[in-house]
């Protein structure tokens, strides 16, 4: 099959799990917005940056280790197994000590009357994890079906529980208080019952992903093991880098922002913005899930390198069009929040290009993971969190939250380009550089051009910037018809 085509159909289907489901789920941000105020919101957001971190420790990179040995394995079950019982034990252990020591965690992390935050997590963050190989398992073995519909099931029933015990339950006391509601239901939970849901539903998933887990003749390899932990290890570091890049404004705001200035109120309008460019995450997270195998699938091709160049260049047309449809309707996506987290919207616009930046990188960090050269990605994420470190706290306290989308910006951006030039060291591909350069600076043309229409009334500056996008995909179809045609065309029977 066409790669083009079969890349394109994985990140499709992938992309309706991811896309369509993450969009469904991300439907909860808004009614959030309406239902907690910004700093009860901000719980939830630094809740979740801790869980960020935690997953990626707890993975230990053996997703990226399964792929790898897998692919190339002659026993590809005996690597699912090891890698599974390796997980299994690690996330129980996890939880058990989690679960022990929960009020001294939550003394640390700033709640300590919400021990229970901590065994919730601990159990979401040990179920998540042990499920990682298995959802890794169905990528693999191209069963993007299987792993779409388990996906599917998880946002359904998380938002199902969300309704359930923030809307529905609160109404049926109201009618009757004596109501077997009470059983389940306690309003002094409160914003508790966010991290309640995602519990219950990550519990069916794991349910749903029994058969996988023991369709395999349990064996371990110990050899095995230390392999995929040496080529691991690094991918362990630049996943718990790239949390600190990504998540960690969100842990230092209570701790950086003056009390004077109400810092879980900051986090609450900063969380729910951010939020706001779940659109450019879910095309990169559809895309990840279908480039990883697909890349380590065709390793061994000579036309990989003009295959990687192509697919980077559509990557970034997408990535840019998304960008564009985001900022030039901005005020018609901001309705969608309560009027009280407006004030952080200056925020979208550097958060969606450091979330392109990001992908960027990700598509670019295939060179290293296809020469076994993992510590030079470890290398990479470590200075960019470093960035970010230095950046946050010299920002935060005097800019607040717009001071950690500046830290988040200029760290993918240049970690970005430091992949780039490394990458075209020990693994060349023929990126046009030039040709995505121009894309980039017709977006940022267009969207600099749309300052100019705020004056306008809103049906006259609507069409503007649809105008606006609509000279964009012009441009790429110029420049790129033939290609197109070319890379996706149905090869006829001979």
């Amino acid at each position: 099959m066409n790669p083009f085509k079969k890349l394109a159909s994985d990140t499709a289907i992938y992309g309706v799990s991811s896309i369509v489901g993450r969009f469904l789920n991300w439907w909860l941000v808004p009614y959030y917005s309406f239902m907690f105020l910004p700093g009860e919101y901000g719980v939830v957001t630094n809740m979740y940056a801790y869980v960020a971190f935690f997953l990626v420790f707890l993975t230990f990179g053996m997703e990226t280790s399964y792929f790898r040995f897998a692919s190339k394995s002659d026993n590809p079950e005996s690597v699912y197994s090891t890698s599974i019982i390796s997980l299994f034990f690690t996330t129980l252990s996890f939880v058990l000590l989690a679960s022990v020591f929960r009020q001294e965690i939550a003394n640390l992390i700033q709640y300590p009357d919400h021990p229970e935050y901590v065994l919730w997590f601990a159990i979401i963050l040990g179920v998540d994890a042990f499920t990682a190989i298995p959802f890794a398992r169905l990528r693999l073995n191209n069963r993007p079906l299987k792993f779409a519909f388990v996906k599917f099931v998880f946002i359904g029933f998380n938002i199902a529980f969300n309704l359930f015990f923030i809307s529905l339950c609160p109404k049926l006391l109201q009618n009757n208080p004596d109501s077997i509601v009470n059983y389940v239901y306690s309003a002094d939970i409160g914003v508790g019952y966010v991290f309640i849901s995602n519990l219950l539903a990550s519990l069916i998933t794991l349910i749903l992903l029994l058969p996988e887990i023991f369709r395999v003749t349990f064996t371990f390899d110990k050899k095995l093991m230390q392999q995929m932990l040496s080529y691991g290890f690094p991918i362990l570091i630049v996943g718990l880098t790239g949390m600190v890049n990504q998540n960690i404004d969100k842990v230092l705001i209570p701790f950086l922002v003056p009390e004077d200035q109400n810092p879980m109120f900051q986090l609450g309008i900063y969380g729910a913005n951010y939020k706001l460019a779940v659109l450019m995450n879910m095309f990169i997270q559809a895309f990840r899930y279908a480039f990883e195998p697909f890349f380590f699938a065709r390793s061994s091709s000579k036309d990989d390198p003009r295959v990687y160049a192509t697919v980077m260049k559509y990557f970034v047309i997408f990535g840019l069009l998304i960008f564009l449809g985001m900022v030039l309707f901005i005020d018609v996506i901001k309705i969608i929040v309560d009027s009280e987290y407006h004030e952080g919207l200056k925020v979208v616009p550097l958060i969606l290009m450091a979330n392109l930046f990001f992908g960027m990188y990700f598509t670019l960090s295939l060179w290293y993971k296809l020469t076994d050269k993992t510590r030079y990605g470890a290398y990479i994420a470590l200075f960019g969190a470093a960035i970010t470190l230095v950046l946050n706290i010299v920002l935060i306290p005097v800019m607040g939250y717009m001071g950690s989308a500046i830290a988040v910006f200029i760290c993918f951006l240049i970690m970005m380009l430091i992949s780039y030039f490394m990458g075209q060291k020990h693994y060349p591909v023929p990126y046009d550089v030039k040709r995505i350069g121009n894309y980039f600076l017709a977006a940022m043309i267009l969207y600099a051009l749309s300052y100019f229409t705020n004056d306008l009334s809103p049906v006259l500056k609507y069409l503007s910037h649809t105008t606006f996008i609509g000279i964009f995909l012009l441009m790429v179809f110029r420049f790129e018809k033939s290609e197109i045609s070319r890379l996706f065309k149905i090869n006829k029977k001979k």
